[in-house]
């Protein structure tokens, strides 16, 4: 812990630097799961991507102390090697323990233990004033949820201690496949409500084409049966093999080592990849898949996605509506001028109490519901390219039409990717009272606040790549492929794309 101390020391020390010039500064990590452009240079930057350890894993009290920079691969390694497992694991291995917290965070198993934030116990942060504060659901409670979701807002999280389980080496995992959404919300309640489903969600091939996925852990593995695995070169993506399983009457059931079901998108992104093929007009089969294997996990596909600006091809988004809201509002994506795409992943979420999940005089950004329901969302994963990605007014409109459809739901989305509401619009979702008074107690006022830091400007793109304008780089960047070679080649490269390189004195 003394290295831990001394470099929180040097944190402290330079947001006190930053408070005493009142000068807002950003929380550089070394990486991003966001689809948000970097803002990040030398001079208004607090570099944390050395807070990457380990501290301890306590077998009896079934816990682990991290360091906020360190990924969901390196924390299930160290975990597992105690014969433990995180309650909640993110699906991307390279998504870190305090972005997870800060980020509003979920997987397959939060339908029973909630968001990754409400498996924390406490935080050590450092307040936008240099003070070193512990926060905990009793110990300053509004600090804690409050950082929960304010994505670095009103501090810099330094230490995390995050709840466990015994592990086992497998997830038996089957597969139900049903044609409406109806029948499939009837799958998840049942599954929920069985005490022996540790891991539940569900895939939309098409309309009339869902397929729920229901895991239990297990040591079990049932003679003469090989394990399925996901995360080798040669192994298929989930999401293909899920649909291959769910359309075979001889396979509903498959036994998966433990790691290879928590990074089961790894490869592929979920199924985003899929869209590079189509992109290069590469085929798309088990042989270029193998191939071209390095360039299909999240961490290089990330990297790829920043440097080439084809985030703003993209909707990429993660939205979440009331149960009761299921039917409607897969129907309303259905439609071309709305969404129109699938794959769509589905995940049923146990809603968190972090303060930007509140809205309104209730507190609560949930609809009246049955009792079996409250607190309760269907997070719908919508990652596709746009059919408007070459006009960015329709892209914009696009995207402001899902929020829209959202908020009159009663649902929410998450901030991690690109925000278009106005800031009126914002503010109505989010208990802006409640915001700001929790930053001026802890002095971070100065501080860009949520909707300044997840905003996208909506008069024009946020920087030169492929807006448009006129000039003989942007029409050079716009022509096929320019703008994804370079994005593979950066990738490929590899080195830092997030922090700007430091002005030359």
């Amino acid at each position: 812990m003394d290295d831990h101390n001394e470099a929180v020391a040097t944190i402290a020390g330079q947001v006190k630097e930053f408070q005493r010039r009142q000068q807002p500064f950003r929380i550089y990590h070394g990486s991003t799961n966001s689809t948000r452009q970097s803002q990040h240079d030398h001079n208004n930057t607090i570099n944390t991507a050395h807070l990457s350890h380990v501290i301890r894993t306590d077998c009896e009290a079934q816990t682990v102390l991290v360091e906020p920079n360190v990924p969901m691969d390196q924390l299930v390694q160290a975990t597992l090697a105690a014969g433990l497992v995180p309650l909640v694991v993110m699906e991307f291995p390279g998504i870190t323990a305090g972005g997870g917290f800060s980020g509003t965070s979920g997987e397959s198993s939060s339908f029973r233990h909630g968001f990754f934030d409400a498996t924390v116990n406490w935080i050590e942060i450092v307040l936008p004033n240099g003070e070193v504060r512990i926060a905990s659901k009793t110990t300053d409670p509004d600090l804690f949820w409050g950082a929960a979701s304010a994505f670095g807002t009103l501090g810099v999280v330094t230490l995390l201690e995050v709840q466990c389980r015994q592990a086992k080496p497998y997830v038996e995992l089957k597969y139900q496949s049903t044609s409406c959404m109806d029948n499939a919300m009837d799958i998840f309640r049942a599954a929920a409500a069985d005490p022996q489903i540790d891991y539940l969600d569900g895939i939309v091939f098409a309309k009339d084409q869902i397929v729920v996925c229901t895991g239990r852990l297990t040591d079990y593995l049932p003679a003469n049966t090989k394990p399925q695995r996901f995360t080798g070169s040669r192994d298929p993506w989930f999401y293909l093999h899920a649909q291959k399983c769910a359309n075979s009457l001889s396979r509903e059931l498959d036994y998966i080592p433990l790691t290879d079901y928590l990074f089961r998108y790894d490869r592929g992104g979920f199924w985003v990849a899929r869209y590079a093929y189509l992109y290069f007009l590469v085929p798309f089969n088990c042989i270029t898949r193998y191939i071209l294997d390095y360039f299909m996990h999240t961490r290089v596909m990330y990297h790829a996605l920043h440097e080439s600006g084809h985030s703003k091809r993209y909707i990429i988004q993660d939205v979440a509506v009331p149960y009761t809201a299921t039917t409607e509002f897969l129907d309303w994506l259905d439609q071309k001028q709305n969404f129109g795409a699938y794959p769509i992943w589905l995940c049923p979420l146990r809603h968190s109490e972090g303060l930007m999940s509140r809205t309104g005089s209730n507190n609560s950004v949930l609809p009246p519901t049955g009792q079996e329901e409250d607190g309760y969302l269907m997070n719908f994963g919508l990652w596709a390219p746009s059919p408007f990605h070459s006009n960015t007014a329709e892209f914009i409109a696009q995207n402001r039409r899902l929020e829209g459809k959202v908020r009159e739901l009663g649902g929410k989305k998450w901030l991690y990717a690109h925000a278009y509401y106005t800031e009126d619009e914002f503010w109505s979702i989010y208990d802006r009272k409640k915001y700001d008074q929790l930053r001026e107690r802890y002095h971070a006022s100065y501080l860009p606040d949520l909707y300044q830091k997840v905003r996208v400007k909506l008069a024009a793109p946020e920087d030169g790549k492929g807006s448009g304008g006129g000039s003989i780089r942007d029409a050079v960047w716009n022509l096929w492929p320019v703008s994804g070679l370079y994005g593979v080649y950066k990738a490929w490269r590899g080195g830092d794309y997030l922090l700007k390189t430091k002005a030359k004195e």
